[in-house]
């Protein structure tokens, strides 16, 4: 078992070793716009998540999966060279929604920001109803009010 730190450290260059395989190597033409954004490795460094994004439409998606998929033995043969790890992690792509949410997150507060202007609109020009001091005030409160009134 891997202290934190270089699994960390490993984690960041799994990440760029799948990208610059990605890059130079592979030369799928199913192969999309891909980013990969993150590489997570378990705790006893075996097993290697790979995150990445692609630019384009669903079917961009599962074409750049698939190619990722048939390449996998070159990119793990090129892991296992670059980072010298006894036991070469075996690698899983997982396609990052993190994107899309982000994405979704923005327009959800867009539509807040315009329900909160709308509300503040029809705020500007309302008067409150019923009294305009809706507080109960005691017996003496009141005397020495109507005293501070009539002097």
């Amino acid at each position: 078992m891997a202290d934190q730190a270089r699994i960390r450290r490993m984690s960041v260059r799994v990440r760029e070793i799948v990208a610059g395989v990605i890059e130079r190597q592979v030369k799928d033409p199913r192969l999309g716009m891909v980013t990969v954004t993150d590489a997570r490795l378990t705790p006893d460094l075996r097993e290697a998540t790979v995150f990445y994004t692609v630019w384009g439409d669903e079917s961009d998606r599962t074409e750049t999966a698939a190619a990722l998929e048939s390449a996998k033995g070159v990119i793990r043969s090129a892991v296992g060279r670059g980072t010298g790890l006894k036991h070469t992690p075996s690698l899983a792509f997982v396609h990052d929604a993190l994107p899309e949410n982000a994405r979704h997150i923005d327009e959800l507060l867009e539509r807040a920001r315009e329900a909160d202007e709308q509300v503040h609109h029809l705020a500007a020009g309302a008067r409150p109803a019923g009294d305009v001091d809706p507080y109960r005030h005691s017996a003496l409160e009141s005397e020495t009010d109507d005293a501070d009134a009539q002097a």
